[in-house]
């Protein structure tokens, strides 16, 4: 399982966050109920530090990490992390 986060979003994400270097970034399973079939989806949580990280990758001094009790939900995939102009958001995409 890797994280990949493009360009533009890291720029969104640097900008709408406020992100600095020494940052951190919490992706997390959350019961969602709505958007997709199984009621879970992806969450996202700033300065949260690694405890148990099953993958982690820094950019620009920002980590980026999941820790192992959400790596059930990936089963296997990466995450991909993507900024759509058309919506001025970023998107998960599991590849």
């Amino acid at each position: 399982m890797n994280i990949t986060v493009t360009q533009p979003a890291l720029s969104w994400l640097i900008k709408e966050l406020d992100l600095v270097e020494g940052r951190y970034i919490r992706f997390y399973v959350r019961y969602s109920g709505r958007h997709t079939s199984s009621g879970f989806s992806l969450g996202m949580t700033m300065n949260d530090e690694p405890f148990d990280a099953i993958t982690e990758i820094t950019f620009k001094g920002i980590t980026f990490f999941i820790e192992k009790k959400d790596a059930w939900y990936f089963d296997g995939h990466d995450l991909k992390v993507k900024y759509t102009r058309k919506a001025d958001e970023i998107v998960f995409v599991l590849t």
